[in-house]
């Protein structure tokens, strides 16, 4: 492979040089600098290589919490042409058993809090792969982790020979990481992520989000996330300060703000939520040196924003729509500039919309993509009537290489590298995406196409509702009924309709919702006719994208359950 190629360990030269005297690592009561931090990533990548550990293209998986010594080995194993496959320390075993089937790889990394995998996998027989299994961080293996084939962190290190830097490995096809993707339906599939893919995402939030030496960054999101991935190699591209949590917690957050005065983080809807509400119940928060707010995996309420502004009044907050497939942020939208103190307005649907057709599919805005990434609409009448509304494709240095259990095959792009998003959407005049819904979510009822995220979208605008999801259920007539599952503010009351009273303020039900569908001019097939009061959380993955599938099996019982008492 040639030298000219993109390394994501190309960066640590910056680092050294940036972070001399001062912290470029920060996590529980380790500080290190840049020069401490990279001895200690070279010294591992020297111990892989001098003991035959690892080999060009062999498979790393790691399972732990966020910390310094995780980034190590994402670090030294790519460093030395190995592949880093991280796990979501949340998984069952089943699930991680699965993985490592599919993986195949040769050295499982554990840290205390995962430490109980490693009996359970290595002794599964259908993982034969596996040569060695190793503890992050310091001290001596665990208990139940001792055995033959065990090497603590310390014992693989090799001491440090003055941080003399030796010429990166490249895997076959160039790959760094296979990250799994959040599987909001079905497993989680292993993505194929190559090196050059995330330099050049990293590029586009160093110049979208601003990261910059001068940042201290705060590890909200896990790194075995994309999201927590590509921002983590930006900020070491940007040359900033990490500072690290073992997993997202409001309190630990807060303590890291007043602590570390921390400036950037990213997080999504349900930890802004977490965070707002920790921040209205405690006596003690400093937001004020936060300047940069990346949110993805969902967008943002009026609520939510008002809430982060308050909690960050200065700073800037940046919402992303992107995919584990398309490393990362496809599209950026500015939400809130501490410099104008003004709110960004979503482009205005009467100054674009052209058609009638179109204005049945407004769906959300989702900003622009970024220079290096290409999207187009390819429309098919059987998703939508409107000759502008399709599916999102995207193609670039950004999309993945397969899906690791699938290289040797077709992967999700066609013949012209287009990656289908599995994503409906539109392209105004101005270059914004409209996200519109997801294909796999479509409702079709009555012969009608129906996508959840609008009908959720209008459903949300009464100011008594907290939040809301929409799912289609089997119906002999329509195909699919339309059910809305509508979680309530919590001065307001569900009411059936024989028991309203019109006297009484703060009540919702059925009708209410219906009228109010039918003032915001949701087209008539896609206004709910059933409602039901959803009394809980609605049950989301580790990254915050919605369970739809949860809900509805939920929903299919509860109306199995009402039909079978009547």
């Amino acid at each position: 492979m040639a030298n000219s190629q993109c390394h994501i360990a190309h960066f640590l030269t910056r680092l050294v040089q940036l972070k001399q005297g001062c912290p470029a690592i920060i996590s529980g009561n380790r500080r290190r600098t840049g020069g401490e931090f990279v001895d200690g990533v070279l010294g591992l990548a020297r111990g892989l290589l001098e003991l035959g550990l690892l080999f060009r293209g062999e498979v790393v998986v790691i399972a732990a919490l966020n910390s310094d010594w995780y980034l190590e080995w994402i670090l030294a194993v790519t460093y030395v042409g190995g592949i880093i496959a991280p796990l979501n320390y949340r998984w069952s075993i089943e699930e991680a058993r699965s993985a490592l089937e599919v993986l195949k790889p040769v050295i499982l990394v554990v840290d205390e809090f995962c430490s109980s995998w490693v009996v359970q996998l290595t002794n599964s027989s259908s993982i034969k792969s596996l040569r060695l299994h190793a503890l992050i961080g310091c001290n001596t293996l665990s208990n139940v982790s001792k055995n033959a084939n065990s090497l603590s962190m310390d014992s693989i290190r090799k001491p440090s020979q003055g941080t003399q830097f030796i010429d990166p490995i490249y895997a076959i096809n160039g790959i760094a990481l296979i990250c799994f993707t959040s599987g909001t339906t079905g497993q989680p599939r292993g993505v194929a992520i190559s090196h050059k893919a995330l330099v050049i995402q990293s590029l586009a939030k160093i110049t979208i989000v601003g990261y910059a030496e001068d940042d201290v960054y705060l590890h909200t999101a896990p790194l075995c996330h994309i999201g927590g991935i590509s921002s983590c190699i930006a900020m070491i591209m940007a040359g900033g300060c990490h500072v690290f949590i073992p997993k997202f917690g409001a309190k630990l957050a807060s303590a890291a703000f007043e602590q570390n005065h921390v400036t950037s983080l990213i997080t999504v809807p349900a930890m802004l939520a977490d965070l707002i509400s920790f921040a209205r119940k405690s006596n003690r928060w400093n937001g004020e040196t936060v300047n940069k707010i990346l949110n993805g995996g969902g967008s943002l309420s009026t609520e939510l924003v008002k809430g982060a502004i308050d909690l960050f009044p200065n700073a800037k907050i940046i919402s992303a729509y992107g995919m584990t497939e398309a490393c990362s942020s496809l599209t950026f939208m500015l939400i809130f500039d501490p410099s104008s103190q003004k709110l960004r307005k979503s482009p205005s649907c009467s100054e674009i919309l052209e058609s009638n057709s179109l204005q049945l599919y407004v769906g959300v805005c989702v900003g622009k993509p970024p220079p290096h990434i290409e999207l187009k609409i390819c429309c098919d009448p059987t998703i939508s009537s409107s000759p502008m509304v399709g599916s999102i494709l995207t193609r670039g240095l950004h999309v993945m290489i397969g899906y690791w259990d699938q290289l040797t095959k077709t992967s999700n792009c066609d013949k012209s590298c287009w990656l289908n998003t599995g994503d409906i959407g539109w392209l105004d005049s101005h270059g914004n995406l409209w996200l519109v819904g997801r294909t796999k979510d479509r409702i079709k009822s009555g012969g009608e196409n129906i996508y959840p995220e609008e009908v959720e979208a209008v459903l949300c605008q009464h100011i008594g509702v907290a939040g809301a999801v929409v799912v289609g259920i089997p119906d002999t007539r329509l195909t699919e009924k339309i059910v809305a599952c509508v979680s309530i503010e919590e001065d307001w009351i569900w009411v059936n309709e024989s028991a309203r009273n019109s006297l009484e303020a703060n009540l919702l039900s059925s009708e209410i919702m219906q009228n109010f569908c039918r003032h915001r001019k949701l087209t008539g097939f896609k206004i709910p006719k059933v409602y039901m009061p959803w009394r809980k959380p609605f049950p989301l993955t580790t990254t915050g994208k919605l369970r739809r599938e949860d809900v509805k099996k939920e929903v299919m019982s509860y109306l199995q359950l009402l039909n079978s008492s009547l």
